[in-house]
């Protein structure tokens, strides 16, 4: 049903070792609401969220998140991983609106499986729609994930998509961060906008902690 059976850190253990980098942050007072309304102005996130996945895919706790709405989006996203041009990112969905979204999909939660984007979808997600006209898809539901599935549940209801771009949260020849401190040096190496990391959020935009 799930892949996640990594190591996974509690909030204590997350903000002693914020406190001890002297890095500015602050606490969510709802995570998927205020992650997702940052996705929703087309920032990239690092997201940091329970145990991590197991297998050869990002699922949702060691991620990068961005909005799928932005067609720019994919080639943000290869930048920031130092990646060739070419290559698709791939997008995270609601299981429960799937089928609506691509041809014959209802329950892919690994992300190893292809599947068409619906014609009258496409123009709608283009980051994450190959130039065949397909994307390789998670499907995610509440039980699997419940904070990362009530983040899509908030990107869905503030712009009618229920679908996130997701790479796995490291850079080029870098595995996947594991630790807090995996996380933290990647964000701050790396040029995307935010990172939440359990309960609270580090940000690059001046004038905020």
């Amino acid at each position: 049903q799930h892949a996640y059976w990594g190591p996974e850190y509690s909030d204590d253990e997350v903000e002693s070792f914020l406190k001890w980098t002297k890095v500015p942050y602050r606490r969510l007072q709802n995570v998927a609401r205020e992650t997702a309304q940052i996705l929703a102005q087309n920032k990239v996130i690092g997201w940091y969220q329970g145990r991590m996945e197991f297998g050869p895919r990002a699922l949702g706790s060691r991620s990068i998140l961005a909005s799928p709405i932005d067609a720019g989006m994919q080639a943000k996203l290869n930048d920031i991983k130092d990646r060739e041009d070419f290559r698709p990112v791939a997008p995270v969905v609601l299981e429960e609106d799937a089928g609506e979204w691509f041809e014959s999909a209802a329950y892919s939660p690994f992300m190893l499986f292809v599947y068409n984007v619906k014609p009258g979808k496409a123009d709608k997600i283009p980051a994450v729609r190959h130039v065949d006209g397909t994307a390789r898809i998670q499907t995610i539901n509440r039980q699997q994930h419940p904070c990362y599935h009530a983040l899509l549940t908030e990107f869905k209801k503030l712009t009618g998509v229920p679908v996130l771009v997701n790479t796995s949260f490291n850079t080029r020849s870098e595995p996947i961060v594991c630790t807090p401190r995996d996380a933290i040096e990647c964000f701050w190496a790396s040029p995307f906008d935010a990172l939440v990391i359990n309960n609270f959020l580090l940000e690059k935009s001046p004038g905020r902690s």
